[in-house]
């Protein structure tokens, strides 16, 4: 993996972190860096690409923007790539049961710029070119983006659906400076702090036996941990759900 950690800061410093998961193709890819030079983003994360990393089919097709080829992260698993991230979006067509908010490219675009305007930081998710993104993707993403297009058509190409977000993050205004905007008192948790949450939560439901039957229980945790994603938790308010978890446990644990 190639790049210091000094480059990515300062490429990264402008705007959302761009996350390919499972890509297969490495001319898909330096196509999204292309697009993202071109639109002043530098953050890519790379989730499993099918060919392996680094990739001389990519570095062709990234036409000079080297640096974003270079600085790019790869991950074994979404939850690790989104981990440091606080508000996490999912490029998809698809209609799914998940209740999230849908956006269009330009709403998402200004609500990106108004959450990084308030030192936060965020992502959006594109899904590999044969698949898109699966449920368990989708469910890390507290907001769906949707591209307004031919029903019968809508499907882009992954360097297409790049290109589009990035374009609307570089129309949707500049950056705020430095001091303007208001910081919340408790800043978003991260997707780490969520996922632990999440975890320790299914730990104990399975434990006193809530998630019944087994086959069921993927599906009903996934319906679980959108609710919490909609709730955009500050992380003193996951700090607070673990307390309650914690005090549910001491009473149990004196009761039994």
């Amino acid at each position: 993996m190639a790049g210091t950690d000094s480059t990515r800061a300062a490429i990264a410093a402008g705007g959302p972190a761009i996350i390919l998961v499972r890509p297969q193709m490495g001319e898909n890819i330096g196509a999204a860096a292309r697009a993202m030079k071109n639109f002043g983003l530098g953050d890519l994360r790379l989730v499993a690409p099918r060919d392996g990393w680094p990739n001389e089919k990519a570095r062709a097709m990234s036409s000079r923007a080297d640096e974003i080829v270079d600085a790019a992260r790869v991950y074994d698993t979404t939850a690790a790539a989104v981990a440091d991230l606080q508000t996490v979006y999912a490029t998809t067509a698809r209609r799914r049961e998940m209740q999230k908010p849908v956006l269009s490219p330009r709403q998402a675009a200004a609500e990106v710029r108004r959450r990084i305007g308030d030192g936060e930081r965020t992502g959006i998710l594109f899904g590999g070119e044969k698949a898109g993104l699966d449920n368990d993707d989708t469910t890390m993403a507290a907001r769906i983006i949707q591209v307004p297009a031919n029903p019968a058509f809508s499907s882009l190409n992954l360097g297409q659906a790049v290109l589009l977000l990035a374009y609307e993050w570089f129309q949707s205004g500049p950056p705020r400076s430095e001091g303007e905007g208001e910081a919340p008192s408790s800043p978003p948790a991260t997707a780490a702090e969520l996922a632990f949450f999440h975890a320790r939560l299914e730990e104990e439901l399975d434990r006193h036996g809530f998630l019944k039957p087994p086959e069921k229980s993927p599906g009903m945790m996934r319906n679980i941990r959108n609710v919490f994603q909609r709730a955009d938790l500050t992380g003193q308010e996951v700090r607070t759900l673990h307390g309650i978890i914690s005090s549910l446990i001491r009473r149990d644990g004196e009761e039994s």
